[in-house]
């Protein structure tokens, strides 16, 4: 079972100059999202794509951005497939990108092949280009898309019209525009557009469909948004720490959720300890924040492997596995005989926490209490990066059926989690500390994979 499809970063650029270099800065900057595929396609009269397996920065090369001529184009990094795909058909050459999960995709698949439409191999990307392709031009398409497509996506289709970046009626995944002098952008992250030294100018409302061109951002249609439903991930764990997703900054976030296991440990009777650390990368927020309430010193127990990639965005359990060991090592150091919080974004499997606490206290370290900045991943996930199957959630071997309903319930669960991974503690956020830390209204947040409430069918 294929579990983390549909992690992806995508770039978009309208430039009055080559702009191949610029969309490589760009995904090179969303390589977080994805690091198993590249690719750019970019249009100047005809369409011109190259793709690779492996990452952005590693296998462009000189004689690519050659072949890749035009002023405008797009982007995108993936876990999972190659993209952008480029088809012709009767709208003409497009080349198409998305990030998301179509969960209706075999029913869609289905129904147009009794229509006679082939299939390469069945990929979202496939289905969502299709969607498209039926309808006589690409507005329209991205129309038909949010009315056949159950599930979430952002995406960019690239014509000799420029690039239209289009986000679903719920806004599940991100999607930012930004300018420069000269230039007009698009991307999953800020941070791809903030660091080519453009600014911040909007993000694509849920629902929205826009044309880039030489005329900047044009609106083309605004489809009905029943809810925001957010994925609250992307501020826990996904986005870069240096992003601004909907108008809240990513570091902002993380450094509250801290702040608030923080808060629980006082309110609790306080604890007692050395060293507030990180599991880097995405823990380190979360750290500071618990480090800024609390007022233990901050202190890295772990050397971050900067040529390592992120463990949990890995294609298999293997491949993750394998990469966790490669990136992270203890300092030593830093950890004999103290007593560490031990700060991290979420617990899905429980496999890699596992390991970090045995790493620490092979390395010397007293005790180490574990702080989670999420609440226990209780279901699966159809719209983000989390898991698939039940059996994938360590939470799930202690609580079988329903929610966490109380305090008591909680503890419950952390003290089983303690055992399991060998920490002398274990603290979750409450879902209700959590949306208050994110600083989001909950009715504007997915928070499907905590509480098994899917917001496209509930209000």
């Amino acid at each position: 079972m294929k579990s983390l499809q549909d992690n992806c970063g995508l770039f978009g650029l309208y430039s009055d100059a080559e702009c191949a270099h610029d969309i490589f800065q760009g995904i090179d900057l969303l390589q977080h999202r994805g690091q198993e595929f590249c690719g750019i396609s970019t249009f100047d009269g005809s369409m011109h794509q190259i793709s690779h397996y492996g990452k952005v920065a590693n296998t462009f090369r000189d004689q690519d951005f050659k072949y890749l001529r035009g002023r405008c184009g797009i982007g995108h990094v993936s876990l999972w497939e190659r993209q952008p795909v480029m088809w012709q058909c009767q709208i003409g050459e497009i080349a198409v990108a998305f990030s998301g999960n179509i969960t209706n995709a075999k029913e869609l698949i289905s129904s147009m092949k009794m229509r006679g439409k082939a299939f390469y191999r069945g990929y979202n990307i496939e289905v969502i280009s299709k969607v498209i392709m039926e309808e006589p031009d690409v507005v329209s398409g991205l129309q038909a898309l949010a009315e056949k497509v159950k599930g979430a996506y952002s995406l960019v289709v690239l014509t000799k019209a420029g690039i239209h970046a289009a986000r679903d009626v719920y806004g599940f995944r991100p999607l930012i525009l930004g300018q420069g002098p000269g230039r007009h952008v698009v991307a999953s992250e800020s941070r791809a557009i903030q660091n080519l030294e453009m600014e911040l100018f909007r993000d694509v409302r849920p629902g929205e469909i826009i044309l880039i061109n030489d005329k900047g951002f044009e609106t083309m249609a605004q489809l009905d948004s029943p809810r925001t439903a957010h994925c609250a991930f992307e501020w826990a764990y996904t986005a870069s720490l240096d992003s601004i997703i909907d108008g809240v900054h990513v570091q902002e976030a993380r450094n509250n959720l801290g702040e608030s296991l923080a808060k629980r440990d006082i309110e609790e009777g306080g604890l007692e300890a050395d060293i507030v650390a990180a599991v880097p990368m995405s823990g380190i927020g979360h750290a500071l924040g618990y480090h800024k309430r609390s007022r233990i010193n901050y202190q890295e127990v772990f050397l971050y492997n900067r040529y390592a990639d992120r463990s949990y965005t890995q294609s298999s359990q293997p491949a993750r596995q394998k990469m966790a060991k490669r990136k992270l090592s203890v300092l030593h150091y830093a950890v004999k005989g103290k007593r560490i919080v031990l700060c991290d974004d979420s617990i899905v499997r429980g496999t890699q926490i596992l390991h970090k606490v045995r790493d620490l206290k092979k390395g010397g370290a007293k005790e180490v209490h574990v702080r989670i900045a999420c609440p226990p991943l209780m279901y699966p996930c159809d719209f983000g990066i989390s898991t698939r199957t039940y059996e994938e959630l360590a939470a799930r071997r202690y609580i079988k059926t329903g929610n966490i309903t109380s305090l008591e319930q909680l503890r419950d669960l952390e003290a089983r989690m303690a055992d399991e991974i060998g920490a002398d503690s274990v603290k979750y956020n409450t879902l209700d500390a959590f949306v208050a830390a994110m600083g989001i209204p909950k009715e504007d947040l997915c928070l499907m994979c905590f509480d098994g409430k899917n917001p496209t069918e509930t209000k």
